[in-house]
């Protein structure tokens, strides 16, 4: 679903006795939210209200969880946020390890099945990776994951460009909770 809007405003002219009526497009730029998600464990902005699932999941060794994803699409983009709280059966203290294990799943999906660009980064109590790797001809995915103690964070954003002034307001907007 696509949440670009737009707007056509008919104005009236007046020529010779008769009445014509033009139209223009009105780019409307697109509002942007705070979303704050589930436990109050982060918040991002998005160009619009995002779309929010539950998702039931089962940790390496069985346990489940609950992964909450926040996902819209709009001016050709797409965006999307998700966490969750690892289980006490996720070996957490090894964060590099447990990022590693989710940048692989989503290589899956990925041309080649390969990041293009990995960049690591350590954060208090944790550490971060950003990605980016091209998922089909004309189309990017740029991946922020990061473990803070058992609460997982990712932030993806996909369409032909991931370093326009889109995705780069969608990352700069995060904003964890201490």
């Amino acid at each position: 679903m696509t949440c670009t809007r737009r707007f056509i405003l008919g104005a009236a002219a007046i020529v010779a006795p008769s009445t014509v009526y033009a139209q223009r497009k009105l780019d409307i730029p697109a509002k942007w939210y705070a979303v704050l998600v589930e436990d109050n464990a982060f918040t991002v902005e998005m160009p619009g209200i995002p779309d929010h699932r539950v998702i039931n999941d089962v940790s390496a060794r069985g346990t489940p969880f609950t992964l909450h994803s926040y996902s819209l699409e709009s001016g050709g983009f797409s965006y999307a946020a998700q966490t969750a709280l690892y289980p006490a059966d996720v070996d957490v203290t090894q964060p590099r390890r447990v990022l590693q294990a989710a940048l692989d799943g989503r290589a899956s999906q990925l041309a080649g099945r390969r990041w293009d660009r990995t960049e690591w980064r350590d954060v208090p109590a944790g550490a971060s990776v950003e990605s980016i790797g091209a998922v089909q001809a004309g189309a990017m995915l740029r991946l922020l994951s990061l473990l803070k103690g058992r609460r997982f964070v990712s932030l993806a954003f996909l369409g032909p460009g991931v370093d326009g002034p889109d995705a780069n307001r969608f990352f700069r907007s995060l904003k964890l909770t201490p």
